[in-house]
């Protein structure tokens, strides 16, 4: 018996806010994300502490885990070689999405 499945059904919950793009770094090999894999990103999230993100830090882009707690925002990646970012005043950050999965080549 075969079992025939819908990557799109499966994978996307809120179809025209979802998209997908290529890891290109080391940021979160800790999390198990590594260089070259493909992400789920829904932008319909809110994006709360704890979630991985992708985000825009002053005009650069980054994937890590969001760290929002009251008085403190921050991003934070999965790798001991990558700082954690703080936000203060004068950088701005702007979340993109929320990754919901992530697609690995053996």
């Amino acid at each position: 018996m075969v079992l025939v499945l819908d990557l799109n059904d499966l994978l996307i919950k809120n179809p025209p806010s979802t998209f997908m793009m290529r890891v290109a770094g080391h940021s979160m090999k800790d999390a198990g994300i590594y260089d070259g894999d493909l992400l789920v990103v829904d932008r319909a999230i809110d994006a709360t502490h704890g979630n991985i993100v992708i985000a825009l830090v002053d005009g650069e882009l980054t994937m890590q885990y969001l760290h929002k707690r009251p008085g403190c925002v921050g991003l934070v990646a999965s790798n001991k070689a990558y700082p954690a970012i703080r936000m203060h005043e004068g950088m701005e950050l702007e979340v993109w999405g929320v990754v919901t999965h992530v697609i690995q080549s053996l």
